[in-house]
């Protein structure tokens, strides 16, 4: 048994399935890189976040969903970025700033090959980071298949249990999930007893690593609840988590990923008001959240936001929008090469739609980001090969 599985059979034994981390701890190696890759799961809809505000089409396919042109006046209007490209303004306090600063880019027309336009295989097939062709080998990630490339680069997960993207990677690779959890599960006494059990045992390292991260990180969470209060509201949901998740990647880890639900919007989506406009705004408070968070070690630190699709173009008959294809990456941090619209681009027309409903895919997710993790770790050929086999590695000058 392994400190993984010591760990969820305790937690399993305890009915505390929160309990599913292990590893030592231990501090990163410092001017480390930091990489963290945000999956927001649903398929959000890129074109009320990046809005087309040259479009006509936009404006026609839209009749309640679209988001009015940039107008100082009016400030439900969109932010302008250039002349073609503007931002949704439930981000005019947390994104827009990062973009002044050019601290943030985004890539449109962007995915995957995947046409099912199903969550699961789409969600699947990025994870994996293979060629469609490949087959389904659910047990191999394109993060795992990284952190097997470097050295010195410790690697967690923030979710309930591994995701498949970090599954493989023939190493122990620790996950917790800080959502609605600022309690620990154990209290001293019960650690105690728990760390008894297992004394003078092959497991007994196991039960210590694993109660004292549980430990540590719970008594964090509370403490900086209190603190970053000060009396006012607390930042909703992720805002709260991203903060926390910084504390981990600034002082021990380098390689993260973290998800984030709720992006099916096929009823009521909303525009600058409405279940969209609340995430946008909740992922945007938690990446400036994360960004402040790390201070100076923000300079050393990349960040990826991508979805599994987009959304149709036109708006359904519901108010929503259906699955999709193309979307749009973000990419942050403080030396990114920032404030601009990166990768291949087509004007925003009827005539440019994929099968008359999506945007295309225009910048291969597993060609970009093969560009990106050379330039961050200096990687070369074979390597990116192991992690993205067959990519075509895209330089866009991200970083």
């Amino acid at each position: 048994m392994n400190r993984r599985e010591f760990l969820l059979s305790a937690a399993s034994a305890a009915a505390l399935p929160a309990l599913t981390f292990s590893g030592r701890l231990f501090a990163a190696p410092a001017n480390s890189p930091r990489f963290l890759f945000v999956f927001l799961r649903g398929g959000y809809d890129c074109n009320n976040f990046l809005v087309p505000y040259s479009s006509d089409f936009y404006y026609e396919s839209r009749p309640t969903l679209a988001i009015a042109k940039p107008d100082h006046n009016n400030p439900n209007s969109a932010l302008p970025l250039d002349a073609n490209w503007g931002m949704n303004p439930v981000l005019r306090d947390s994104i827009y700033p990062l973009w002044q600063k050019k601290q943030v880019a985004f890539i449109p027309f962007a995915g995957t090959e995947d046409l099912s336009r199903s969550h699961f295989e789409t969600q699947d097939s990025i994870e994996r980071g293979e060629p469609m062709n490949a087959g389904g080998n659910y047990r191999s990630g394109f993060l795992a298949r990284l952190s097997g490339q470097l050295t010195g680069v410790p690697a967690i997960a923030f979710t309930n249990s591994l995701p498949l993207s970090f599954q493989g990677a023939g190493k122990d690779i620790p996950n917790i999930s800080l959502r609605g959890n600022t309690k620990a599960n154990f209290d001293e006494r019960q650690s105690s007893i728990l760390a008894g059990m297992y004394k003078n045992t092959s497991l007994a390292s196991a039960a210590a690593d694993g109660l004292s991260l549980r430990t540590t990180v719970s008594k964090d969470l509370q403490d900086e609840m209190t603190a970053a209060s000060r009396g006012a509201p607390n930042a909703s949901g992720f805002a709260q988590e991203t903060q926390r998740i910084a504390t981990l990647m600034r002082d021990q880890y380098r390689l993260g990923f973290v998800d984030v639900g709720g992006w099916d919007t096929h009823v009521n989506q909303g525009s600058v008001t409405g279940g969209l406009a609340n995430n946008l705004r909740n992922l945007g408070d938690g990446l400036a959240a994360y960004a402040a968070a790390l201070g100076n070690e923000w300079n050393n630190t990349v960040v990826v936001v991508i979805s599994e699709f987009g959304r149709t173009f036109r708006e359904n008959g519901d108010r929503g929008t259906d699955h999709g294809h193309g979307t749009v990456h973000w990419v942050l941090g403080g030396k990114v090469n920032g404030g601009r619209i990166a990768g291949e681009q087509v004007a925003v027309t009827q005539q440019n739609l994929l099968q008359n409903r999506d945007y295309q895919v225009l910048n291969n997710y597993r060609d970009v980001y093969c560009g990106l993790l050379a330039k961050i770790w200096g990687l070369r050929g074979n390597q990116l090969q192991e992690i993205f086999p067959q990519a075509k590695p895209r330089d866009l000058q991200l970083v």
